[in-house]
């Protein structure tokens, strides 16, 4: 076919076949993760291919872990020959190249911290052409050490029980693994009575004795450092626990009767201190007898002769004729 035009802008259509003008926008990142440790600078590499016209532009944006591309906020974009930082990160976000028109498309990042993880998206565009992989993606990890970790116990101490020991830092990236060792010079407990999980952080001890008592460390450790916590375990006889519980029993009732028997007889002799009432001559009683008037002489019948007796213990009273004389 003559008479068409020739370049990469070529089009033309040969036996049936449309050829679309342009030519194709091809980015190129990493394909393995990036890491970076926190507070030093990463380089998230991206290169591009194109002829860059006064349409093409340059973006980069982030998503955090676990969200769709759909949710990702931007950090810069250049367009119209200018470049324009933004969101949380544009104080500490630029390119490597400025401007990013030689196929250089780096994202340098400074500063980088804990909430830096996560992917970050290089997106070229450049109408008119058409592109089939426009768009890169790289993940970065910040890593942090571990934070010291915390140290906890669960569950009964007692002789011939079980009792589980944790270990857990609420930092660190990648996520530390968990040892547990017993410090000083008393015996390890035996593999049997002693499983652990690197992962979690546990630590289970089964068939405790008093030699199980101790101080166990627990060491949190990633490729960025280690840190440590201590746990003092201090196994008990629980035989040894009831006889002292019986025994504080017995003391306590001891304790309970001897005072109720001190109560009892001071109240007794306080009762016999007390003085017996007594009558004044003076004093008139409810139930003397009035003078003047005669006793009913209380009688008994003696059955054998049916004669009246006068009781031993009646009084007789005797009337006294007054002496004082007469007047006529």
């Amino acid at each position: 076919v003559t008479g068409l035009p020739a370049g990469p802008f070529l089009c033309w259509a040969l036996l049936g076949f449309v050829c679309l003008s342009g030519i194709a926008v091809e980015v190129k990142v990493p394909t393995e993760p990036l890491s970076a440790p926190v507070g030093k600078t990463a380089e998230l590499s991206c290169s591009y291919s194109t002829s860059v016209g006064d349409n093409f532009a340059l973006e980069w944006s982030f998503v955090q872990p676990g969200k769709p591309i759909s949710a990702s906020h931007p950090i810069l974009y250049f367009t119209n020959g200018h470049l324009y930082p933004t969101g949380s990160k544009a104080e500490r976000a630029s390119l490597l190249q400025n401007p990013p028109t030689r196929g250089v498309a780096t994202l340098r990042l400074t500063d980088v911290r804990p909430s830096d993880t996560g992917t970050y998206l290089c997106h070229v565009n450049n109408p008119p052409d058409f592109y089939t992989n426009g768009l890169g993606l790289i993940n970065l990890t910040v890593l942090v050490p571990p934070s010291n970790p915390l140290c906890t116990q669960n569950g009964p101490t007692f002789v011939g029980g079980s009792t589980e020991l944790r270990c857990y830092s609420s930092e660190g990236a990648p996520k530390p693994v968990y040892n547990w060792v017993r410090l000083g010079s008393s015996p390890t407990p035996s593999p049997g009575s002693m499983v652990q999980d690197e992962v979690s952080g546990q630590l289970i001890l089964t068939n405790l004795s008093l030699t199980s008592s101790g101080t166990y460390r627990c060491v949190a450790t990633n490729q960025m450092g280690s840190s440590s916590c201590e746990l003092t375990l201090s196994v008990t006889d629980s035989s040894k626990g009831r006889v002292a519980g019986t025994l504080i029993g017995v003391l306590l009732g001891v304790l309970l009767l001897s005072v109720a028997a001190f109560c009892l007889i001071r109240f007794q002799k306080e009762r016999k201190k007390k003085p017996k009432e007594t009558y004044g001559g003076s004093e008139l009683r409810e139930d003397a007898t009035a003078p003047g008037i005669f006793e009913q002489s209380s009688m008994k019948v003696d059955s054998s002769k049916g004669l009246l007796e006068r009781s031993p213990s009646t009084s007789t009273v005797t009337t006294t004729k007054s002496k004082l004389p007469m007047v006529v």
